[in-house]
């Protein structure tokens, strides 16, 4: 009973408007005072769940974001993108959408794409006669694509909640992001003809598509060492990630020279900033998660949801309601490190593939970015693109239809997901 007067007592917290991690901690701090434990316990509890070698790759990658947003390589890879395909129906908001796919491949965050990315591409698309509601609907869905694509913090962090391999994981977010781009683009080109937004005139020449390539091969070129590395074994996840600072750290400094020590030190304050957001969820999240499980709340879960099917399709689709329920209301961070521990174990004994279960969860958390009341995603964009809340939820509707599809072809095809990493298995 004490274990659902725990649950009870964070939903009362959170909704009373108190900071996540206090709602996590107050109940928590209560059932140890109840129970008569020794408040040495939290600080065990809450320190192990930070000693994990997975969560190094967090502000690591936060960091490489920070300083290509820092020192200009973003403007390359919009350039890049902007010179080479914005003849294609729909001009910059497919620019933006393969933006978008580029720049995930280094950041790995939603957010940062949304902060990085997003300020360049609105601008952009204002000035070429794009309406700013449009403009951010597209830069706001085509940011779900970090979270899925190799780097990605979301995975890294259900990893490490879950225990399955972060390289599995990754790997398995490579063909879903993918798809997900093009279905994207589809809508955003559909939109655009009939809205009659602008595109190029022409393609460009041979000279011209050289001169935007040719800035911007190093920061193209950063993803591709991130996943090969990974696909063919020289490096984990986190060693990918320092190996990637230190490529970020040297095009900044050497190719390009406009990375400065002042870029440097800003981006470190900024991921020390973003990281503790992060970390102290998971350390609080790791305490009620330890909590539950000493409660057997997993394990009457588990056999509530298998008394209800054993078809592993029928779970993934509960899997499904549950996750986009919880992302309209909690951080991917906290819904992770809160629910997956306890929603998993069935679906996996039930013969859910847990990496194929990862890309379920982080892709239907993520569309809870996108999704009030309380996706972040929105809030960011609308103070980005100074448009009101009403307006950009009424252009994200055709948006909404490719994530969604998306959702489906991750669920209901698990080979999506799966082909790719069983190459290393």
């Amino acid at each position: 009973m004490l274990g659902y007067l725990v649950l009870a007592g964070f939903m009362v917290l959170f909704m009373a408007g108190f900071p996540i991690v206090y709602s996590i901690l107050i109940p928590c701090i209560g059932y140890v005072l109840i129970e008569d434990l020794p408040l040495t316990l939290l600080a065990q509890r809450v320190t192990y769940a930070l000693d994990s070698f997975p969560l190094v790759a967090v502000p690591l990658f936060i960091f490489v974001g920070n300083l290509m947003n820092l020192s200009g390589i973003t403007n390359r890879i919009f350039n890049f993108a902007d010179t080479l395909f914005s003849r294609i129906h729909g001009g910059l908001a497919q620019v933006n959408i393969l933006g978008s796919l580029i720049f995930s491949g280094i950041s790995g965050a939603a957010l940062a794409d949304i902060a990085g990315l997003g300020r360049v591409e609105i601008k952009a698309m204002r000035e070429r006669g794009f309406d700013a509601p449009f403009a951010a609907a597209v830069t706001a869905s085509s940011s779900l694509l970090g979270p899925i694509f190799p780097p990605s913090i979301p995975l890294i962090v259900y990893g490490s909640a879950t225990s399955v391999s972060v390289v599995q994981l990754l790997l398995g977010g490579i063909l879903p992001a993918v798809v997900c781009t093009i279905f994207l683009m589809i809508a955003a080109g559909l939109v655009s003809v009939r809205a009659g937004y602008p595109r190029a005139p022409r393609w460009p020449t041979a000279r011209e598509a050289w001169n935007a390539t040719w800035p911007a091969i190093p920061a193209l070129m950063a993803p591709v060492l991130i996943i090969l590395g990974m696909l063919l074994g020289v490096f984990t996840p986190t060693e990918a990630a320092a190996v990637a600072v230190l490529y970020v750290l040297f095009v900044g400094f050497v190719v390009h020279r406009e990375m400065t020590v002042q870029h440097v030190l800003e981006s470190a304050l900024l991921t020390a900033r973003n990281t503790a957001a992060i970390l102290v969820i998971v350390a609080a999240a790791a305490m009620l998660g330890w909590i539950l499980s000493v409660e057997q709340i997993p394990q009457e879960f588990s056999t509530f949801v298998t008394g209800l099917s054993n078809d592993p399709l029928t779970l993934l689709v509960l899997a499904n309601v549950i996750f986009f329920l919880a992302g309209m209301f909690l951080d991917s961070t906290t819904a992770t490190l809160l629910i997956v521990p306890i929603v998993a174990p069935p679906l996996v004994a039930a013969g859910v593939d847990p990496v194929q279960l990862g890309l379920v969860v982080v892709f239907n958390l993520m569309i809870g970015l996108l999704t009030p009341p309380m996706g972040l995603a929105l809030f960011l964009m609308t103070d980005i693109a100074e448009i009101s809340m009403r307006q950009l939820l009424r252009a994200l509707v055709p948006f909404y239809i490719p994530l969604i599809v998306t959702q489906v072809v991750i669920t209901v095809w698990p080979d999506v997901v799966l082909v790719i990493p069983r190459m290393i298995r």
